[in-house]
């Protein structure tokens, strides 16, 4: 019997940032060697991607820390001249009021079960974002509590424990499937990813197109 769902934050039930890290590439595209913008988006994204990996346990440290050393990696390879802490800025205001989808808080109100927010992110950062969009979650767990990222199952575990709850009576939603549906998936936990953008169906994977379409499952 399904008793909770537990759903991812960023990119689910709020938008990524991903326009705010373009503008920066722009930025770093313009300040720098003139390299192409999506050759500065891939090497970004490479260097942050592994740097999360390597966080673990005592090695770990917070997301803010991974994107200000990962920014600094980039801003040296492409030569340019902005300013980190500025550019590394307009980022966490990102994090912090982030644009929330249409679904989100219908979903939220209309679930008759708990709703658990597991995310890779720095707690002080989702506590504010919740605050900001008035959201009442049953409980949140993130990364920083866990010291570690998704798809390491060690965030699910704490959920798990925390929550009194075991995998089968848990649905997770999110919207990567290598963190949240495989992260999950390796607990035993059932995962929903929500695709809002109609991209190809991967076998095997359970897919809804919005929040609310989750609600049907049960």
């Amino acid at each position: 019997m399904i008793k909770a769902f537990f759903i991812d934050f960023y990119g689910t039930v709020v938008h990524e940032d991903g326009h705010v890290v373009k503008k920066i590439s722009e930025i770093l595209s313009k300040t720098g060697n003139g390299a192409d913008v999506s050759e500065i988006d891939r090497y970004w994204g490479k260097d942050f991607r592994d740097k999360f990996q390597e966080a673990y346990g005592d090695n770990f440290e917070t997301q803010r820390e991974l994107e200000r050393q990962s920014l600094q990696d980039t801003i040296e390879h492409f030569d340019s001249d902005a300013d980190p802490d500025e550019l590394a800025d307009m980022l966490f205001e990102q994090w912090v009021k982030p644009p929330i989808f249409e679904d989100s808080k219908e979903f939220m109100e209309q679930s008759p079960l708990p709703v658990y927010i597991v995310s890779n992110i720095d707690k002080a950062d989702i506590e504010e974002a919740i605050k900001y969009h008035g959201l009442n979650p049953a409980g949140v767990f993130t990364s920083e509590d866990a010291k570690s990222y998704k798809p390491c199952g060690k965030i699910f575990d704490m959920a798990l424990e925390e929550a009194g709850l075991r995998p089968n009576e848990v649905i997770h939603i999110g919207d990567s499937i290598g963190s949240d549906v495989k992260g999950a998936g390796r607990k035993g936990i059932r995962a929903l990813w929500i695709n809002r953008n109609g991209r190809d169906v991967p076998n095997g994977v359970e897919c809804i197109s919005s929040l609310t379409d989750a609600l049907s499952v049960l």
